[in-house]
């Protein structure tokens, strides 16, 4: 997953205001505490960060991907 990518799934699947909100305000405790915005900018997968965040959210894997997405592979650690 690309970072645009990230940012695609968060307006889709959460609205863009309210998901730009979260990803600013939402702190990540499975991140050491960053936003979303601090986690991407930290160098954190984007897949990771979204999984995080839609973990932390209660989104379930049913919506979590958007109406046309797949779920990426997980990135090699």
């Amino acid at each position: 997953m690309q970072e645009r990518e990230f940012w695609q799934l968060l307006e889709e699947v959460l609205g863009r205001s309210y998901g730009r909100a979260l990803a600013h305000d939402q702190v990540l405790d499975r991140l050491e505490g960053m936003t979303a915005i601090e986690a991407l900018a930290a160098g954190e997968e984007p897949r990771v960060v979204w999984n995080v965040l839609c973990d932390q959210m209660n989104i379930p894997d049913s919506r979590r991907w958007g109406k046309d997405h797949n779920a990426p592979p997980m990135p090699v650690r």
